[in-house]
């Protein structure tokens, strides 16, 4: 049976609690320092120390990669995107396979810079997480296009009684971004393997998963075959009906030939442009700054966002099918909740609430919020999934 919860004034609300500015702080565990102590605000290069640990670099330090931008910070101070790194760390993660030769750009053969080359063993994976480890894991999954970012306002709520962890998907924010035919070609069946070998490095036990927008249908792949280890899953904004299917145009473009090529390689169009576009979110300049960080420094993120739009638009259509499939067959066994954002630019609630109806799937509405709900309803994102995963928000 769905039920379709609608929340007083536009908002979930689970309990009173305390405004932002008085949550505890997440504990964070940061990085191993660096080996170098250089470090300049403008002109940054992203790239890796002996010890598997990302530190920021003199851009003349990085030569070679001929797709690198400059700019992004006006001052001396360290920019937001500095401060959330040192709130991570880096988890290895998955087979490079292939040649593991040196990556080129895909149009000029140019040779990479070292901020486009991947380790030779496992793929590195940025990860931010809060709460105790011994308390029960969530695992936070961002949507195409985003990064873990996206949940800060989650974890400090989900850090009181869980473990939550927020990671960037290869080719996003400080993971790496591997370039096509170089260990990783962006398909979806690879992000659902590589999910796989992540999830069994940072949550070994049972766990609950989190996944929002195009990154659901690989989050429900990975949960039908692993039901036993998944104690909850809450989808955000999934996409779910044959509409679904369909790619935005402002995701879409990044897939055409040459012009997808061009517009990936653009730091606004290619990161919070691409993010305002699918909902009500009004980006801070500070937000916006990170979002742009990985397209400013090199090349590679867009040539991996050009990759994952061009796999999307040709296994979309198969995976949103399935992961239909899986949700609404009797024998589902995971515990399953949908959380969606009304003002869904991208994603249309018509004919969701008719297609769960009879399913084991709970569905709960967020009128105020948009695609990326942790952006616009951070808080009480956080308090609706400790509510479902404590069972205080049942059926």
């Amino acid at each position: 049976m769905v039920m379709a919860v609608q929340a007083p004034q536009g908002f979930w609300r689970l309990h009173s609690r305390k405004p932002n500015s008085q949550l505890h702080p997440p504990q964070f565990l940061p990085p191993q320092p660096a080996t170098s102590s250089r470090r300049k605000a403008l002109d940054f290069s992203c790239t890796a120390t002996g010890n598997d640990d990302y530190y920021l670099i003199d851009a003349e330090e990085s030569a070679g990669d001929g797709f690198s931008f400059s700019g992004g910070k006006y001052s001396g101070e360290p920019s937001p995107s500095d401060e959330w790194f040192k709130l991570g760390k880096m988890v290895k993660a998955h087979p490079v396979f292939g040649s593991k030769e040196k990556a080129q750009d895909p149009i000029f053969g140019l040779k990479m810079g070292s901020a486009s080359q991947t380790s030779d063993d496992l793929f590195r994976w940025f990860c931010v997480e809060s709460g105790s480890a011994d308390s029960p894991t969530v695992v936070l999954v961002h949507g195409f296009p985003s990064q873990a970012y996206s949940y800060r306002k989650v974890l400090p709520v989900l850090s009181k009684n869980y473990h939550p962890v927020a990671f960037d998907w290869l080719g996003f924010g400080f993971s790496d971004k591997p370039q096509p035919k170089y260990g990783f070609d962006y398909t979806l069946d690879e992000y659902a393997s590589s999910l796989e070998s992540l999830i069994n490095e940072i949550g070994p036990s049972k766990i609950s998963l989190v996944a929002q927008g195009y990154s659901a249908p690989v989050a429900v792949k990975y949960a039908s075959s692993h039901q036993d280890k998944i104690s909850s899953l809450i989808l955000l904004n999934p996409p779910l009906t044959a509409a679904h299917a369909n790619l935005p145009s402002t995701l879409s473009i990044f897939s055409n030939f040459l012009l997808g090529e061009i517009f990936s390689q653009d730091p606004l169009r290619a990161s919070d442009k691409v993010l305002t576009s699918s909902g009500p979110y009004k980006m801070k300049e500070d937000d916006a700054m990170v979002y742009r960080s990985p397209y400013l420094t090199s090349g590679s993120a867009g040539f991996a966002l050009n990759a994952i739009s061009r796999a999307m638009k040709k296994d979309l259509k198969r995976y949103v099918e399935e992961a239909k499939e899986m949700l609404l067959d009797k024998s589902w066994g995971v515990q399953t909740t949908v959380c969606w954002g009304r003002r869904d630019r991208w994603l249309s609630f018509d004919g969701v609430e008719e297609l769960l109806k009879g399913s084991k799937v709970k569905l709960i509405e967020l009128p105020m919020a948009g695609h990326h709900v942790q952006e616009d309803s951070g808080d009480e994102l956080g308090g609706i999934i400790s509510g479902v995963i404590s069972g205080r928000i049942r059926n």
